[in-house]
């Protein structure tokens, strides 16, 4: 009985009392950091866009989930590399993540102060991706042959503001540590056969990075803040 009273104490406390939550979208560019296209970290190129929530849990953190799709393109051609650029590889595909972690802001973020704030954040969590495998082919390209789910760490750092009445923008460039080293094609799993295909750096794990920014609707009563 008395772990029930608990229990329904501490569901009133985070929800009914309604914490301020954000909804909204994303926007920005994609790229992959790996063994075909350029060498650049951050390139502002191929789209990227989805949706955003947030659950701001005190004026310092937040829970956070995303969901972005991106077109994820590489081509040797785009390579300061010469090497890179003689050898001519590209590839193209869709890439689906969803996203869930915390959010850290470095000053406190009160959105019913009446004030405009503006602080920079961290976000890290865990994400789970979905794309397309590639393998180079009998005529020495890249083709597609078959679609898998991994995981990722990211790492992302921004800064937001709220510009309006519930209105709040952020812009953040984001990097996600993977645990596959196939996302240009260059160390294909399909099979034993495929150990000659391989190229590049095999003993290095890619990279994908979103840069973009975030426009979020505020809503819910002042929050009090629970303790966890």
């Amino acid at each position: 009985m008395r772990l029930g009273v608990l229990a329904l104490i501490f569901l009133v406390c985070a929800f009914a009392k309604a914490q301020t939550y954000e909804i909204g979208v994303y926007g920005g560019t994609s790229n992959v950091v790996g063994d075909v296209g350029s060498t650049q970290y951050v390139q502002l190129k191929d789209l990227a866009f989805g949706g955003i929530f947030k659950w701001n849990r005190s004026p310092r953190h937040s829970f956070r989930a995303t969901f972005i799709a991106a077109n994820m393109v590489g081509d040797d051609n785009d390579s300061d590399d010469i090497s890179r650029d003689l050898r001519g590889y590209k590839y193209n595909y869709s890439l689906l993540e969803a996203s869930v972690g915390i959010e850290y802001t470095f000053w406190e973020w009160e959105l019913y102060s009446g004030k405009q704030h503006i602080t920079p954040y961290l976000y890290t969590g865990l994400t789970g991706f979905h794309y397309s495998l590639f393998a180079l082919n009998n005529t020495n390209e890249l083709e597609e042959y078959g679609e898998t789910i991994d995981i990722a760490v990211p790492i992302i750092f921004g800064v937001k503001t709220n510009i309006a009445d519930h209105w709040v923008l952020g812009a953040e460039v984001g990097a996600r540590y993977t645990f596959t080293d196939n996302l240009d094609g260059s160390n294909p799993v399909r099979s034993k056969d495929f150990d000659v295909l391989e190229f590049g750096n095999v003993n290095n794990n890619d990279w994908y990075i979103f840069t973009g920014i975030t426009l979020t609707y505020t809503f819910g009563r002042k929050p009090c803040y629970c303790n966890f």
